[in-house]
């Protein structure tokens, strides 16, 4: 591992290597939060645990996966931190999560302000992405909207690759089985189980 030797070399490889991936660390904290000021929290904690390990960084190999892996194990270890403190709850918190009126639905529930998220789904795919457990929806960001490969993914969430493979799988799977009503209502149809 070839060791950082000045500020200087911190602060280009930082400005050159960390600086551009801040939009893709804020898609994947509010993934993982679903909260803007938490996302916001989660990424400025990220760059800042980067900072103190960036003489653990090799220079030109993939930041993008490196700080993501810092930020789900950021992520991880205050989740299981929090799960150790006697259950509190705030009235506000609850009062987000139940809607006021029967005309509230998940998607306006979901604050989607990063624009290249709201780009890449619609509403309904927003719904059904946040119906999906942690794991399979952290394994379709990453795959399907960062475009990590398999190997990447399997090193930031720190499992083997097929569990990877299986949790992609399952993931897409359940997306269509939930997307399935919307589809046909809008005229997709399944093409791959028509005979030719």
């Amino acid at each position: 591992m070839v060791l950082m030797a000045n500020n200087d070399v911190r602060q280009r490889v930082f400005e050159r290597e960390f600086l551009p991936e801040l939009g893709a660390l804020y898609g994947f904290a509010f993934h993982l939060t679903y909260d803007e000021a938490a996302a916001e929290d989660l990424v400025q904690d990220t760059i800042e645990r980067a900072i103190k390990a960036i003489d653990q960084y090799r220079q030109g190999t993939n930041a993008k996966a490196w700080l993501f892996k810092i930020m789900r194990n950021h992520f991880i270890n205050g989740y299981r931190k929090k799960s150790r403190r006697p259950n509190m709850v705030d009235y506000e918190d609850v009062a987000a999560i139940i809607p006021d009126t029967d005309t509230q639905s998940i998607p306006s529930l979901m604050d989607w302000n990063d624009e290249s998220l709201l780009d890449m789904v619609g509403d309904e795919l927003s719904a059904a992405m946040y119906r999906l457990s942690e794991d399979f929806r952290t394994v379709i960001v990453l795959s399907d909207l960062q475009d990590f490969k398999y190997e990447e993914i399997a090193e930031i969430l720190e499992v083997p690759i097929g569990t990877v493979r299986s949790r992609l799988f399952r993931a897409r799977n359940l997306l269509a089985k939930d997307l399935q009503d919307y589809a046909a209502e809008n005229g997709f149809t399944n093409n791959r189980n028509q005979d030719s």
